[in-house]
């Protein structure tokens, strides 16, 4: 018997003798593990603060292989666990698969997208573009080179998402700017290997950038080691990642997923579902990280700068083009 089996064994005994007791949420980290430091992090934050704030216990595990996907949402269904919420575009499909059989239990994926909704499934998604957008400025105005990293993880149209925003935002500060990009790879093992993400950081380092976002799950932590190691400036990505290497990381951009979980945690057993809910700058379901490790860093034209661009977003005065429109970049090729 695996860990998972005995964890989710356990679970669903304490869920099922816990009689008429309000469910308790559970919560299925994505590959790369709940400490990635970056997105299946931020999802834990949101989890323990709302268990902070109501008392309230949750269920959790961290998957070690893609075959554990339904397995896991299948077990926690059955012990009674309400809602399950799932990190990570790739538990759609599970997600789908499995909530036609558990129609009393809510399902939430954040990142995924299906072209129908099941009608207990909550879809969650984010502007990355919009974030991105605001720190790729911030690169091009503190690069001194002129030339600008971007560092994915797995090769998807999310990811490229992410890195079109943070080509236009460059582009807008500096239309000569020289935008390099690399994936980490195209299967799920490149949400967690730093020692790549430090490998294409030093290429990229090798090529004159000397400013490089990571938007790359547990491999960004690689990126960010080895730009603070080599002297330049990096990007975190998803959770605040300024501290962990105070005074060499100019910004992160912030996607709330915390926001999301909490959120879903909060609803309980009421939680809408059977559509999308679309988190942007409007919602400050996406933004930038601003605090005592970067001050030094942040200039009042940039600051300036970022507000002006974040209100026109908002209003709509700026248009951030998505990857998703024509699965491609207007200013940056892939």
């Amino acid at each position: 018997m695996t860990l998972m089996q005995k964890f989710l064994g356990a679970a669903a005994t304490v869920a099922l003798t816990a009689g008429a007791v309000a469910a308790e949420p559970a919560l299925i980290f994505d590959l790369g593990g709940k400490f990635d430091k970056s997105f299946n992090e931020a999802a834990f934050t949101g989890a323990s603060r709302w268990a902070e704030e109501t008392g309230g216990k949750f269920f959790e595990i961290e998957l070690q292989s893609e075959a554990q996907r339904e397995q896991a949402l299948r077990r926690f269904a059955e012990a009674g666990a309400n809602p399950v919420i799932t990190t990570g575009f790739a538990f759609a499909t599970p997600v789908e698969a499995v909530a036609g059989d558990y129609p009393d239990t809510k399902f939430v994926n954040i990142d995924g997208w299906l072209p129908e909704v099941p009608g207990n499934v909550q879809l969650v998604g984010f502007q990355e573009h919009e974030g991105s957008y605001l720190v790729g400025m911030m690169a091009a105005m503190a690069s001194k080179s002129g030339t600008v990293g971007f560092i994915g993880g797995m090769d998807i149209p999310l990811i490229r998402h992410f890195g079109c925003g943070y080509a236009q935002g460059a582009k807008a500060v500096n239309p000569d700017i020289t935008v390099i990009t690399n994936m980490t790879g195209t299967t799920p093992a490149a949400w967690n290997d730093p020692v790549k993400g430090s490998e294409l950081t030093k290429a990229q380092i090798s090529q004159g950038a000397d400013v490089v976002y990571a938007a790359a799950g547990g491999t960004g932590v690689g990126v960010l080691q080895t730009a603070a190691d080599e002297n330049i400036l990096s990007i975190g990505v998803d959770s605040n990642q300024n501290h962990l290497h105070s005074g060499k990381v100019l910004t992160s951009m912030l996607k709330r997923v915390d926001v999301a979980v909490y959120n879903a945690m909060k609803a309980g057993e009421g939680l809408e579902t059977g559509g999308f809910t679309i988190l942007g700058l409007a919602d400050e379901g996406v933004g930038v990280a601003m605090d005592e490790h970067n001050a030094a860093l942040i200039t009042d034209d940039m600051k300036a700068a970022v507000e002006e661009a974040r209100a026109k977003i908002i209003s709509g005065d700026l248009k951030v083009e998505a990857y998703y429109t024509n699965d491609s970049c207007p200013v940056h090729k892939f």
